[in-house]
This record gives C-alpha cells, sequence and structure tokens, in this order.
C-alpha cells in the first residue's frame, strides 16, 4: 500500500512541476494619478484601488489559466469616484457621500512580458457613459467594473 501513495504523491509533484509559472502582476500609479492622489483623492484610497486592480487581474488570469509565465506590468493612468472619497469629504465639507455623485471609472496602460522578454503592449479605460447610470453606485463602482472589464479581456486576449 505505501507504493502506491508514494507514486501518487510523487507523480502530483510531477503534475505540479509541469505547469507553467503563474503570471506576475506588478500595478504602478501614473504620477499624475499619484499626484491627484496627494491633493485630492486621497492616498490610501489610491492604493487601496491599486492592490484591487492586482487581485482582480490575477483572480481572472488564475481562473482561466491564460499568460502563464508571464509578467503583467500596468500603470493606473486614471481613477474616478462615483463618490466623494472620504479625502474629498474632509477637504469639502458640503459634499454629500450618500447625495454627490459623479461619473467614475478608470484607465489603465501597461505592458504584458513573456517569459523570452519580448513585450505586448495594453491599453483599456471604462467610465460611466452617463450620470443616470450612477444612481446608487458605490464609491470606486466604475473603477471596478473597469478593473473587471480589463481583467477578462487581458484573459481572452482582446487587448
Amino acid at each position: 500500500m505505501r507504493p502506491l501513495l508514494l507514486a501518487a504523491a510523487l507523480s502530483s509533484l510531477a503534475a505540479g512541476a509541469a505547469q507553467a509559472q503563474p503570471p506576475e502582476v506588478v500595478v504602478t500609479l501614473s504620477p499624475r494619478l499619484a499626484e491627484r492622489a496627494e491633493k485630492d483623492l486621497g492616498v490610501r484610497e489610491v492604493e487601496q484601488q491599486a492592490v484591487e486592480l492586482v487581485q482582480t487581474v490575477r483572480e481572472q488570469l488564475g481562473r482561466t489559466g491564460a499568460l502563464q509565465g508571464t509578467t503583467v506590468r500596468l500603470v493606473l493612468t486614471d481613477l474616478k469616484p462615483n463618490r466623494p472619497t472620504f479625502q474629498q469629504l474632509t477637504d469639502r465639507p458640503g459634499l454629500s457621500l450618500h447625495e454627490s455623485r459623479s461619473i467614475g471609472g478608470a484607465a489603465i496602460e501597461g505592458e504584458v512580458i513573456a517569459a523570452d522578454g519580448s513585450a505586448q503592449p495594453i491599453q483599456y479605460d471604462y467610465f460611466s457613459p452617463s450620470i443616470e447610470w450612477v444612481i446608487g453606485a458605490s464609491t470606486w463602482h466604475d473603477a471596478d467594473r473597469a478593473f473587471d472589464g480589463f481583467a477578462r479581456r487581458l484573459a481572452d486576449g482582446r487587448l
């Protein structure tokens, strides 16, 4: 019985070694967005959105198995909230978390770097087409939609 268990364990290890490496996903902020984060949006919230983008892309690529062994370098170039951020509420007391709303979304640029070093540029953006779509939305609703759409298109090879 023991040799059978050992053989199963060894074949399981060999199968794991044969699988390609999951893609590495790195997100940075553009200088313009980093400045906006400091002056207007709030650094903590913008950095959290960068983390959300990394997680969304990793999850989608992991689900589909796409881009194994690559590095995905992304730059978050624009980010607009649907509702005021905590920093904006602090800086402008007249804003309302519940009644103030705007067209939100995100813009992403970057590249996918293959194991051989070749790079493929990628670019994507999504912003609400109308303020009417924002009713009931959370602060980063449209940015989340942008991240989801980007991740799906990246995994499907449509960027």
